[in-house]
């Protein structure tokens, strides 16, 4: 089996694209951990899903010093450091020890600090997980004038997660990419971008269209999955610059550099 993983957490899953994979996978007869930030949302998805199928934590990824705490159990924390650990719940690792698999579909992303390379630590992300799926977004391959910090968040992230691939190569550690369109998703509603008015609901593809597409090449066991009108600029200029990306990989082995 291509995607053979059994239990697996999604960030985001309250609402949009996370929601709408959260509820592909469990058809799929996977077993989904939600988390996110809207306890209402979690509870009514756990509700439609059935406690055999779904649990949820509820956690906000912008809270940074609460990420280790939110993976690790607080014995393991303590080990590490002497600070007080400040979340009232128990670990997702330690309450679902048989994870394999994390979505990582939040607007925030994974702390690190990226100019100084010695504080990522590769052994702790292989420790998390057997397979990570970020979604980055076709703007991480053509950039919009109208969000041009979020167009540049999600090109960092797609550059970060070719390199941590190549990195995590010959480890049991997978790591998967997918870029959506635009997405018919609350997103792009009157609430969240005033401006676009209730035009914005109708903005890109159905979100039924794109989770059967991404569920379909997850299946076939693809490591970048583009979606939609993503596939014009990744199967054409993207190819080309992962190709020189490769080449510089192994110029940079092959010098010991």
């Amino acid at each position: 089996m291509a995607f053979p993983y059994r239990k697996i957490l999604i960030l985001g899953a309250t609402s949009g694209i996370g929601r709408a994979l959260a509820a592909s996978l469990i058809q799929d007869g996977r077993f989904v951990i939600a988390v996110g930030r809207r306890k209402e949302h979690l509870d009514s998805f756990v509700q439609e899903q059935g406690t055999d199928k779904a649990v949820s934590f509820q956690f906000d990824i912008s809270r940074l010093d609460e990420i280790q705490s939110f993976v690790k159990s607080p014995s393991e924390i303590d080990r590490l450091h002497t600070h007080e650990v400040s979340v009232d719940v128990a670990s997702v690792t330690s309450s679902h020890p048989d994870l394999d698999c994390v979505f990582v579909n939040s607007g925030i992303q994974r702390r690190s600090v990226f100019s100084e390379p010695e504080t990522i630590s590769m052994s702790d992300i292989q420790e998390e997980m057997t397979t990570r799926v970020s979604t980055s977004s076709n703007l991480a391959l053509v950039p919009i004038l109208r969000c041009s910090n979020y167009c540049a968040s999600k090109a960092a992230l797609h550059q970060w997660i070719l390199c941590l691939r190549e990195q995590l190569k010959g480890t049991n550690t997978k790591v998967i990419e997918i870029f959506p369109p635009i997405v018919q998703t609350e997103l792009h509603d009157a609430k969240h971008q005033p401006d676009m008015g209730q035009a914005g609901k109708s903005f890109g593809i159905p979100v039924e269209q794109f989770t059967e597409e991404t569920m379909e090449r997850l299946q076939a066991g693809d490591e970048q999955i583009p979606v939609g009108l993503s596939k014009i600029a990744f199967e054409s200029w993207e190819q080309q610059r992962q190709g020189a990306f490769h080449r510089i990989v192994e110029l940079m082995k092959s010098s010991e550099f």
